[in-house]
């Protein structure tokens, strides 16, 4: 199971409407190496500026390394994270996550993060097994 689910946020789900803000804490919760990583990086983009922020270092752990591949994996949970912080969030191999602004200033750059060749690109051996 990738969240720890409240009885009271499965029973809003159960009769259908669930609020946003407690499914986002949910994942803050679940998820906190990913959330961390997230955070760290929508504030380094306020902070810095420019076109995106991203994160090279691999996580430290197997367990770190399954809470990015949970959030970012999950339509649901990678957009409700998109939504909370105000940016788009790009992933590429087992580690590298980066944060866009939603404004079209970094469209170009995210299609290149995002494109074949930017995988490629990415890519070296010490990342097989990730």
């Amino acid at each position: 199971m990738s969240l720890d689910v409240s009885p009271a946020l499965l029973e809003q789900a159960e009769r259908g409407e669930v609020d946003e803000a407690a499914f986002v804490d949910c994942v803050r919760t679940s998820l906190p190496f990913a959330w961390e990583m997230i955070s760290s990086l929508v504030a380094q983009l306020k902070v810095d500026g420019g076109d995106f922020a991203d994160n090279q270092t691999p996580p430290p752990n197997e367990q770190a390394r399954g809470q990015l591949l949970r959030a970012l994996a999950s339509d649901a949970i990678r957009g409700a994270l998109q939504r909370h912080f105000g940016v788009r969030l790009a992933f590429q191999n087992c580690h590298r996550v980066a944060v866009f602004p939603l404004d079209s200033s970094a469209d170009e750059r995210l299609a290149r993060f995002t494109s074949v060749r930017g995988q490629l690109l990415n890519q070296s051996p010490q990342l097989r097994d990730c």
